[in-house]
């Protein structure tokens, strides 16, 4: 199981990685929303906010579930996605990573992986 600082570091290489995404096809693709990260196996959560500009740090929140999209992940595997060693679409579609959103939120994280 991952630390805290390994899950930290992976969620920071996460927004670095969004960051790098070009910003004409990240502002068509994306509407300002909050969002959540539980890390369950390790006791954290996290909230950010994406928008046009990429995402905002992460901070760590009491409320994961307040947030629009919501994403559960274990340490382990959020590390390996930072990493590039598991991608995002195979872990949702093995039960890995678990997002709860709107529909059309969905869609629109779908082009950005």
């Amino acid at each position: 199981m991952a630390n805290e600082d390994d899950c930290r570091a992976a969620l920071d290489r996460i927004a670095e990685r969004l960051a790098q995404v070009d910003a004409d096809k990240l502002a068509e693709h994306v509407v300002e929303r909050t969002i959540s990260a539980r890390i369950p196996d390790a006791g954290l959560a996290y909230r950010t906010r994406i928008h046009a500009g990429g995402l905002d740090p992460f901070q760590p929140t009491d409320d994961p579930k307040s947030a629009q999209v919501r994403l559960t992940v274990g340490s382990d595997d959020l590390v390996a996605m930072a990493r590039d060693e598991l991608n995002p679409a195979k872990a949702w579609a093995t039960g890995r990573l678990k997002i709860e959103a709107s529909i059309f939120d969905l869609l629109r994280l779908r082009k950005l992986l």
